[in-house]
């Protein structure tokens, strides 16, 4: 039983670092007209024709935006 009860703390501990972690990340994004993607490294190449100014948010901001990881990062 002291087995069981450790195991589901971890999983609590592990869910609550993992949502910590997502929502304290920032990535980077362009707000042009039809950018779609984030990305965590400002200089990346996905982002050099970005004809806005390049716009520092967090994962989860981005991710609300619909915006996907570029392909340059994955």
């Amino acid at each position: 039983m002291k087995l069981l009860k450790h195991i589901s703390l971890v999983g609590i501990a592990v869910g609550v670092l993992s949502s910590f972690t997502i929502a304290e990340t920032n990535v980077y994004i362009c707000k042009g007209k039809y950018s779609k993607k984030y990305h965590y490294n400002k200089s990346c190449r996905g982002l050099s024709n970005c004809s806005t100014d390049i716009y520092k948010v967090s994962l989860e901001e981005a991710r609300d935006l619909q915006r996907t990881l570029c392909g340059w990062e994955d």
